[in-house]
C-alpha cells in the first residue's frame, strides 16, 4: 500500500449519464422498517433487565435509510419496496415522501405487516438492534418488473440483504442489462452467491460483515485492507468500513488503499452506515470517480456520527464538501 492513496486510485471515466444534463438518479431497492428506539445506559446482557430513559419511533430499514440519505446528499432518489397495510406502513411512506424520495414503487402488501425493529442505544451512542422483516420478504419479481423503467433510467442501484436474495439477484440482473451500476451493502452478512457477485459493481461491508463473509478479523486498517483485497476476488470493487479506524478499498488486481477515520466527537452512530451508503451512491451517480465518491461518503459519515439525532437531516452536501476540503485527511 506504500505511496498510494484512495485519491490516486480508481480515477476511471465519468459516468456515461454525466453529459445528459439531468441530475443524478439513484434507486434503492430494499427494506423499510419502523424502528422503535430505546435509550438506555447500556445494552442488556442475557437475562438482564435495565431501566431505560427514553424511547421513540424512527422510520428506518437499511433500504429506507439509504434512500433518504441519497436524497439528502443531492440525488433524485426512488425507493422500491413493500410495507404492510397498517399504521407503520403509513408512517414509512409519509417519511419517504417528506424526505423527497419517490415512493411510487413502494407497494402496500395486503397480507403481511410492515417491517419493524427495536434498537437499544447505549450511553456512548452505540447500539444493537433486532429486526422483524414482515412485508420486506414479500418483495417479488413482479414488483421489480413494475419498477423496470425507473431502474433503467438510474445511474446507481443500491441493494442490501434485508430482502430475499433472489429479489436482489433479479434486480441486479435488470440493472446490469441496462448498464446501471450496482452497489450491494451485504448487511446483514450472508454468503455471496457467484451469480449475484457477477452483477455487482461495488460491495460495501463493515468489519463484522467482512469477517463473516471472508473470515478475516478486521481489527486494524491493515486487516481491513486484507479483507477488502480478498473480497475483491468475488466483487470487482470492495469497501470495508472499520468504524472509528476508517476504511479500506480494493479494486480487483490492483493495490489496496486505506483512509483513516476523521477525528470527530462521537455523538450518535445509529444509521451511520446507511448514511455512508446513501452519500456514496449519490456522489457516484453524479459522475465522479468511485474513489472520490468514497472519500465524500467517509466525510459524510464523520459529520453524521458527530451530529445529534434530531439534527442529522440538516447535514448537506455543501457541508461535507467544506469539511473534506478543510480536513485534508491523510491516506495510505
Amino acid at each position: 500500500m506504500e505511496g498510494m492513496t484512495i485519491k490516486d486510485s480508481l480515477h476511471g471515466t465519468p459516468n456515461e449519464f454525466e453529459q445528459t444534463g439531468t441530475s443524478a438518479q439513484v434507486v434503492v431497492l430494499g427494506s423499510l422498517h419502523l424502528d422503535i428506539l430505546v435509550h438506555a445506559p447500556d445494552r442488556p446482557k442475557k437475562g438482564e433487565t435495565l431501566p431505560g430513559r427514553a424511547w421513540g419511533y424512527k422510520a428506518g430499514g437499511k433500504g429506507g435509510n439509504q434512500a433518504v440519505a441519497a436524497a439528502q446528499f443531492g440525488a433524485r432518489t426512488s425507493m422500491v419496496g413493500r410495507v404492510g397495510n397498517d399504521d407503520f406502513g403509513k408512517r414509512l411512506l409519509s417519511h419517504l415522501r417528506d424526505a423527497g424520495v419517490d415512493a411510487e414503487h413502494v407497494y402496500t402488501d395486503p397480507e403481511a405487516g410492515s417491517g419493524m425493529s427495536v434498537a437499544i442505544i447505549d450511553a456512548e451512542g452505540d447500539y444493537g438492534a433486532v429486526i422483524v422483516s414482515g412485508a420486506n420478504l414479500r418483495l417479488i419479481d413482479k414488483d421489480i418488473e413494475e419498477a423496470r423503467e425507473v431502474i433503467r433510467n438510474a445511474q446507481v442501484l443500491v441493494l442490501q440483504n434485508e430482502v430475499l436474495e433472489v429479489t436482489n439477484l433479479a434486480a441486479a440482473h435488470l440493472a446490469k442489462r441496462c448498464r446501471v451500476r450496482v452497489i450491494l451493502n451485504a448487511a446483514p452478512a450472508r454468503r455471496l452467491r457467484p451469480d449475484l457477485s457477477a452483477n455487482v459493481d461495488l460491495l460495501v461491508v463493515n468489519a463484522v460483515e467482512a469477517e463473516m463473509i471472508c473470515g478475516v478479523a478486521v481489527t486494524s486498517l491493515f486487516s481491513a485492507a486484507e479483507a477488502a483485497a480478498l473480497l475483491s476476488n468475488q466483487v470487482a470493487n470492495v469497501v470495508v468500513t472499520a468504524g472509528g479506524l476508517g476504511l479500506a478499498m480494493a479494486e480487483r488486481g490492483k493495490t489496496t488503499h486505506t483512509e483513516a477515520a476523521h477525528p470527530v466527537k462521537l455523538v450518535d452512530t445509529h444509521g451511520a452506515g446507511d448514511a455512508f451508503i446513501g452519500a456514496l451512491a449519490a456522489r457516484w451517480a453524479s459522475g465522479v470517480p468511485l474513489a472520490e465518491a468514497i472519500r465524500f461518503a467517509n466525510s459524510a459519515a464523520a459529520l453524521f456520527v458527530s451530529t445529534p439525532a434530531g439534527q442529522k437531516k440538516t447535514v448537506t452536501s455543501d457541508q461535507v464538501t467544506r469539511f473534506l476540503s478543510e480536513c485534508r485527511q491523510p491516506m495510505s
